[in-house]
């Protein structure tokens, strides 16, 4: 298909200092989890992007020295000549398919943990790390400023002998520069506090000294927070943000402009999740800086629709469509464009499970890519899966949810014969009831993507209001199947928490409510207890839903407050504003003793630590070593909400598995499950091993994954070990 007239703006080539991008599609920096420690894993994830046409790929934060380590979260470093070795295979990685390669330097100057080197940390001023609790940094003297400002030279110049194209004086998200421009971080008295010039000369002088240095081989990148969102405490767009780069500009030091905003605490602000932001949220805080930048500007939005991005380049916002989640949800983006094929454009969802994975120590995966940070390690591609052997054969999937549609997806791309069978009217599984939540609209692209891509595909069967039994699947005629049948919540109040039923829970009488039930337009009473000991999304949802119907509403859960996993994926300083805002009473670390049913249900809650702190000296049989409490607190409820815990709806398997020994008279080769039905789990999670049963069908058993290549060093060895799990 010929490319959108329209999209010819998206590939001018552009020139940024002494170099010239192929197009305006610009990876920005996002962390994997890689590091310069995986140099792999590293250099196939961005030049994935690169083959997909992306113009400017750049790798994750740098550490610019071991001053600014930030164990145990995995960043990449540019310490030393190993760095320069093992980043060098990516910019290599990308140049190969001609994008640029762009670095940024990084310090965290006052949030630094420094829990692997031990350093000390230089910054403004002495404050506690805000990430590393009870870690503080040195005040910078004057001689200290010049030493942090020659880290960002050496640094730079090891970027250069890298291959970089780009070098970053990165000061965005709270780091180091920004922390020196912000007045809420900087109370200085010398020449580098109190006036606009002053708070920004120690960013100014580093990025004249990285320019000086290698300026003439690379251009020199500014990514800066121009609004903190904090009010005047902070950077604000049309005072710092604006002023600092007027300052630069006038001194024309930068030769590429990336904006955004937010602080380190709430970088949220910045990669916004689709709760709570639409794409191109942060225009109203940056779009008036390009008239001040005189360079190439960058803008990110989590941009999707090729129409915005055009659009977002024409109307001036932007010369340069930046972009992390959107690169990673489909590294091949530019190229669908470029080839008119937009429709297939696996759409970011704004879920953020690639930050939260990160941010709890481990590499990014993706909801919508499940290949991502797979394709050094596993050899997977995006686009690209190895044909059937001998011809394949015929499969059948049930259960059209996440997993199972991505499974037959798969398959059909590989030539199988494939029947996607679903119980109910349409496909989703229970992501039908989950993009009804409230922000959760574009959670809905898993389905719309997939089910978009099995309408192409003529070697697949979907059929809805199918219903298979037992004896169904076993004369349905399939060489092989595989059940994606889901989970649900459980009907007892059932968790881990007391790994027992909650006594008096019962969600078929009318005063009690899983989430299925609830979306099924059961009544629900005015006073409303939700019951979370999941710690997602799926709690405070119901306990939104029902605060937005006007009920008075109350959320329990064992955890110190609602939602602790919505703080990784950036959710959750705005999930408790919303609480708050609604009020909505949490029971943080607390759970319930029973539940006595009534006119109205009373809910009793026990504190988790409720026993006593000393242990006995000496165990006792049949008692605790703790002196036991019993103090509950109770809530009154017309309704109880129930998202205690999932299971899996794995009847349909167990029953096939009672007769395994007739799967061979009738032909079937094996029977797998998928997704929910072998193990409740994240979104991602579950469409990945639906992709990855599809890709290791022919395997002896696809249930069990395949070894996997590691990266690692081999004790005796100086070498990075390629060995397998």
């Amino acid at each position: 298909m010929a490319r959108d007239p329209n999209h010819d703006i998206l590939f001018e080539p552009i020139e940024i200092g002494p170099k010239t991008m192929k197009n305006r599609f610009y990876q920005v920096p996002h962390c994997n989890g890689a590091g310069s420690f995986r140099p792999g894993t590293q250099a196939s994830f961005r030049a994935m992007k690169a083959e997909g046409g992306w113009g400017g790929v750049c790798a994750e934060a740098a550490s610019i020295d071991p001053e600014a380590d930030f164990s145990p979260n995995v960043l990449a470093s540019i310490w030393d000549e190993g760095d320069v070795i093992n980043l060098r295979h990516m910019t290599d990685s990308l140049h190969k398919w001609g994008a640029l390669a762009g670095l940024e330097m990084w310090h965290m100057g006052s949030g630094t943990p420094n829990m692997e080197t031990r350093a000390v940390t230089r910054a403004p001023i002495q404050a506690a790390s805000n990430w590393s609790l009870s870690s503080y940094a040195h005040e910078a003297d004057e001689q200290d400023i010049l030493d942090l400002q020659q880290m960002y030279v050496e640094a730079a110049k090891r970027g250069v002998q890298a291959g970089f194209d780009i070098v970053y004086v990165y000061g965005s998200h709270g780091v180091l520069p920004a922390q020196f421009l912000s007045p809420f971080t900087n109370k200085r008295t010398d020449k580098y506090g109190g006036s606009l010039e002053n708070r920004a000369r120690f960013w100014l002088e580093s990025i004249e000294k990285v320019k000086k240095a290698v300026g003439h081989e690379c251009a020199v990148a500014v990514r800066i927070s121009v609004d903190q969102v904090m009010g005047v405490e902070g950077i604000q767009s049309h005072e710092e943000g604006i002023g600092f780069v007027e300052l630069a500009t006038e001194q024309g030091l930068v030769d590429l402009w990336d904006l955004n905003l937010s602080i380190f605490d709430e970088w949220g602000e910045d990669a916004g999740p689709s709760r709570f932001y639409k794409a191109n949220h942060q225009a109203p805080f940056t779009k008036h800086v390009g008239e001040a930048a005189k360079v190439p500007v960058i803008n990110v939005g989590r941009f999707t629709s090729p129409d915005d991005m055009a659009e977002v380049v024409k109307s001036g916002q932007a010369d340069i469509i930046g972009s992390a989640r959107g690169s990673i949800a489909d590294p091949f983006l530019p190229n669908k464009i470029n080839d008119g094929c937009t429709d297939d454009i696996r759409e970011c969802i704004g879920c953020n499970i690639c930050i939260g994975k990160w941010e709890r120590g481990t590499q990014l995966i993706c909801t919508q890519n499940p290949t991502s940070n797979e394709e050094y390690r596993r050899g997977w591609h995006p686009e690209k899966v190895e044909p059937a052997k001998n011809g394949g054969g015929s499969v059948l999937v049930v259960g059209a949810g996440p997993s199972g549609m991505e499974c037959a997806r798969v398959l059909g791309l590989r030539g199988y014969d494939v029947h996607l069978c679903e119980a109910e009217g349409e496909m989703g599984g229970h992501m039908r009831d989950v993009m009804r939540y409230p922000g959760l609209a574009e959670w809905g692209r898993v389905i719309s993507y997939r089910e978009g891509q099995l309408a192409k595909a003529k070697n697949v069967e979907v059929h809805t209001n199918t219903t298979l039994a037992s004896n169904d699947v076993l004369t349905y005629g399939a060489d092989k199947v595989v059940l994606a049948t889901g989970s649900h919540w459980a009907k007892d109040g059932f968790g881990h928490v007391t790994m027992a039923p909650i006594p008096g829970v019962d969600a078929s009488t009318a005063q009690f409510l899983t989430p299925e039930q609830v979306m099924a337009g059961e009544a629900v009473g005015d006073r409303v207890v939700v019951l979370d000991s999941d710690g997602y999304f799926t709690g405070v949802a119901m306990a939104e839903m029902m605060a937005d119907l006007g009920k008075q509403v109350s959320i329990v859960t064992q955890f110190g407050g609602a939602a602790p996993l919505t703080d990784y994926t950036l959710e959750g300083s705005n999930i408790h504003r919303m609480l708050n805002e609604k009020n909505i009473t949490q029971y943080g670390g607390q759970w319930v003793e029973e539940c006595e049913p009534g006119n109205v249900v009373k809910v009793r809650l026990f504190d988790l630590l409720r026993d006593g702190a000393t242990r006995t000296t000496e165990p006792a049989a049949g008692k605790h070593p703790r002196a036991p409490g019993t103090e509950t607190t109770t809530v009154e409820a017309d309704t109880v909400i129930l998202a205690t815990g999932r299971q899996s709806n794995n009847a349909l398997y167990r029953s096939l598995w009672e007769s395994h020994d007739k799967w061979e008279a009738e032909g079937i080769g094996g029977i797998y499950q998928a997704g929910d039905c072998y193990a409740p789990r994240f979104i991602a999670d579950a469409v990945f091993e639906g992709y990855r049963i599809a890709v290791e069908f022919e395997s002896g058993n696809p249930q069990q994954p395949l070894p996997f290549k590691r990266e690692r060093m081999i004790w005796g060895r100086d070498d990075v070990g390629d060995g397998v799990s």
